[in-house]
């Protein structure tokens, strides 16, 4: 669209004004657009009570309907102490329960590199986030060491500091310099912002019960507003000592049976408990060009407070629903879209009327009794998670739109009597309810309030979305490669064998994560293997301890992980450590032509099509001037699309050298000689006049087969590539001459081993071997480079083929105790 100053002069000044306004509404309309487009979440991690360590096992609790609640652990406190059933018995507690997660005291420090005594001091609310956050990313198919230096924000809802007042009780002579940085609150988000680092907006929020909702809330502004890219929005909180449940208990918070009866007759209360919710965010646009999981959508969220009530901690319906009617205004939705409703739902008596009353105000109208909003509370099945109930509930509602189905709402026998169900459209399921998807979207709310008086509410959508399946590396995060759009998978053929890659920071955490694999192939054998090789390459961050499996099919990269896990050295997996911090230095070898042609480098041709367009390329500028059945024409297209290939995995040498014809490829490699230069000079046999090629100073090191040494001035002159074979070759020289320039990998590009003869040091690879077929040697070589430190392109090694990221298990983490005991 042209500007106002690029209109024709000629306009009169009405219609001059009348162009402008139109520019101004279109800008006007891109910009609400903008500002009001869905966010995308792709992923998510969880730490809840009754072991739902992840969304899957979290969703296996909801679904069966379990009821984590337990007895306070012992080492929380000693309930004998602490508990009686009078609630104004001083300096006890009138609950024996709570929802509790294992591990408490026990963290991986050195997977995050903080050093033990830095370790001790640390929050057990930040080591979850850590972990929690790291599994988040893994689960969105990220590895979050590419994300360093990213416009990732931070935004995450903590409010207890009970290992803080741990830490103050003791000596002032205890006091270390570590004190502060692990349990202000602000270090919580500055951690992980630190630890991964990010550098978007990174903030921690207090708001109490909403806390982790209104960051989800404050993510979806920072990316509509364009302050970072990619956001981390979670929650947290843990239970250590008695004060605070004594505290509730004496204001008559607590339910005396330690259960959450959300809307039913016997409430009285709420059970505390623990765990940590993280959720991975991107702009919609943005999730859909890097072809992510698109789990739901955020389409609208709103915050406000209540303001003066008849009590700071009482809770304000017509505040209640004027943040849900706000949150559905910001999202385009109406009431009578809205299918389900995940409440805050404490099971308190005054607070559960208070809240239906306002679901009432704003989903009672234009709704049928036929069509009940149904609405339940995931406290019910894991307690109050306090500053992480936002997250744990929409969380919950996350699943419920993926797995097409409404859990039961726990202990809701007697319904409230305080509560107007006749009036009201609504519905408590108690059993599972079907979700399925139609031809409307399906939408949920999610509320939370904090007893400050700050209540949230998110509008939540199914996607409807799948991401584009071809990937191109941009650099940085994945794109997809809008000048070949995604072919259907009937239309591109696969290659016949995957290579899957693992890794880890020591050998036990290796053969666990192993083992985790090989458990969960077993109960997602549907999966397609090339999604899965795909998504371990590109997804996870790779580490020094490695393992590589080469499989064709799923069942055969279960068989082999399995065997790994219950032997040494188990047959089809090559696994090692990274010798060296820096990468490799590598070399290229291009050998002279070969009869061998004929049989290897078909399959290839056949299946991979960057290689496939080398060799066509070759013969299109060939055969346009000369005879294609030309043995030196044939070697030289094979050994330039192995080189081609290599490229497009990331594999790049340090040097190159080669003999024969495989001297042009290393100078077409080298920058010396242009592909059609090479191609007329194997056709003339290097008669071509000097006006008719152009020789150019080499971009990397070329070894002379003549010398052995790295070439000189004489490289770039017609004479040396016309009077090149009266010489002999001096191979072995020019492998010693590799050595001494510090490389320590050589790559044949050739279409079988042939410098291998002439001397046996270091780590030689081949590219294409007649013991082998071409794929099985090719990855055999690529998985070698990678037990090495190679620096391997998993998105190139992947772009010619349809990939959709896949959710696989995530980092074992090796856990020591790191507890500061006091009197």
């Amino acid at each position: 669209m042209k500007t106002a100053s690029e209109q024709p002069k000629n306009l009169s000044s009405t219609k001059r004004a009348l162009l402008a306004l139109k520019q101004m509404q279109a800008k006007l309309e891109a910009l609400e657009r903008a500002q009001n487009e869905p966010i995308a979440i792709i992923g998510m991690g969880c730490r809840f009570p009754g072991g739902a360590d992840n969304p899957e096992a979290f969703w296996q609790l909801l679904r069966d309907g379990v009821d984590a609640v337990t007895e306070v652990p012992s080492d929380r406190w000693n309930l004998n102490t602490y508990y009686d059933s009078n609630p104004d018995t001083p300096g006890k507690m009138c609950n024996r329960y709570g929802g509790f997660v294992p591990n408490l005291q026990e963290f991986d420090a050195q997977f995050f590199r903080i050093a033990p005594r830095e370790a001790l001091s640390l929050d057990p609310q930040q080591r979850l986030l850590l972990e929690v956050s790291w599994e988040a990313l893994e689960n969105a198919g990220l590895a979050p060491d590419r994300l360093m230096g990213s416009q990732t924000g931070v935004f995450i809802g903590i409010c207890s500091t009970d290992y803080w007042h741990r830490l103050l009780s003791r000596k002032p002579t205890e006091i270390d310099a570590y004190l502060t940085t692990g349990n202000t609150h602000s270090m919580a988000s500055g951690r992980l912002s630190y630890i991964f680092g990010f550098n978007g907006p990174s903030l921690s929020i207090d708001t109490a019960c909403s806390s982790s909702l209104v960051a989800v809330h404050l993510a979806c502004q920072s990316l509509r507003n364009q302050e970072c890219n990619l956001a981390l929005a979670g929650g947290v909180n843990r239970i250590l000592a008695p004060e605070v449940s004594i505290n509730f208990s004496k204001a008559r918070m607590l339910s005396s049976d330690g259960r959450c009866k959300t809307f039913d007759a016997s409430a009285d209360g709420f059970v505390r408990a623990e765990g940590c919710g993280a959720i991975v965010l991107k702009r919609l646009s943005d999730a859909v060009a890097a072809g992510d999981n698109i789990f739901a959508l955020i389409c609208g969220s709103a915050v406000n407070q209540d303001g003066r009530t008849s009590g700071l901690t009482v809770p304000n319906g017509p505040s209640q629903q004027a943040a849900i009617e706000q949150a559905l205004k910001n999202s385009r939705i109406e009431p009578h879209q809205i299918d389900y409703i995940e409440t805050h739902g404490t099971g308190t008596a005054l607070g559960d009327p208070i809240e239906i009353g306002a679901i009432g105000e704003v989903f009672g109208k234009k709704r049928s009794g036929d069509r009940r909003l149904i609405i339940g509370s995931v406290k019910t099945n894991i307690g109050h998670l306090e500053a992480a109930a936002g997250l744990a509930s929409l969380i919950k509602v996350v699943l419920a739109l993926q797995n097409e189905e409404i859990p039961p709402n726990l202990h809701f026998q007697v319904p409230n009597p305080h509560i107007n169900w006749k009036e009201l459209p609504i519905k408590v399921p108690t059993q599972r309810i079907s979700w399925l998807r139609g031809e409307k979207p399906r939408l949920a709310g999610v509320s939370s309030f904090g007893f400050n008086g700050t209540n949230a509410h998110v509008v939540v959508r199914e996607s409807g979305v799948v991401g584009a399946g071809l990937f191109e590396n941009s650099g940085k995060l994945a794109t997809v490669n809008l000048k070949n759009p995604p072919l259907q998978k009937s239309e591109i053929i696969e290659r016949p064998l995957h290579l899957l890659t693992l890794s880890a920071k020591n050998e036990k955490a290796l053969r666990e994560l192993a083992q985790r694999y090989a458990i969960f192939l077993e109960s997602h054998p549907f999966l397609e293997i090339g999604d899965i090789c795909f998504t371990a390459n590109t997804g996870r961050s790779h580490f020094d301890y490695r393992l590589g499996i080469i499989a064709s099919c799923v069942a055969q990269l279960r068989e082999k992980l399995a065997n790994f896990t219950i032997a040494q050295n188990a047959q089809g997996i090559l696994q090692g450590r990274v010798p060296n911090p820096n990468r490799p230095k590598i070399a290229f070898l291009f050998a002279q032509e070969d009869s061998q042609y004929f049989t290897l480098g078909q399959k290839l041709y056949e299946t991979q099509p960057t290689f496939r367009t080398a060799i066509d390329t070759c013969t299109e500028i060939f055969s346009s001037e000369f005879k294609v059945d030309n043995s030196k024409f044939r070697t030289f297209a094979l050994e330039y699309a192995l080189w081609q290939l290599w490229k497009s995995w990331g594999i790049e040498p340090s040097v190159v050298m080669g003999y024969g014809v495989g001297e042009f490829v290393a100078a077409c490699v080298a920058g010396v000689l242009s592909l059609e230069d090479c191609l007329q000079l194997i056709a003339t046999s290097a008669e071509a006049t000097t006006g008719a090629v152009r020789y150019c100073d080499p971009q990397i090191p070329i070894i002379s087969p003549k010398t052995g040494k790295v070439a000189n001035a004489a490289l770039i002159t017609p004479d040396y590539w016309r009077d090149r074979e009266k010489s002999s070759m001096k191979l072995t020289e020019g492998i010693k001459t590799l050595h001494q320039l510090g490389c320590e990998i050589l790559i044949e590009i050739s279409p079988q081993p042939t410098f291998l003869k002439t001397e046996a040091s270091g780590l030689w690879l081949s590219s294409l071997s007649p013991e082998r077929e071409d794929w099985q040697q090719i990855l055999l070589s690529l998985l070698q480079l990678y037990l090495r430190g190679a620096s391997i392109d998993w998105l190139g090694f992947d772009r010619d083929y349809l990939r959709r990221k896949v959710i696989l298990p995530t980092y074992p983490f090796q856990r020591q105790r790191y507890w500061i005991e006091t009197t």
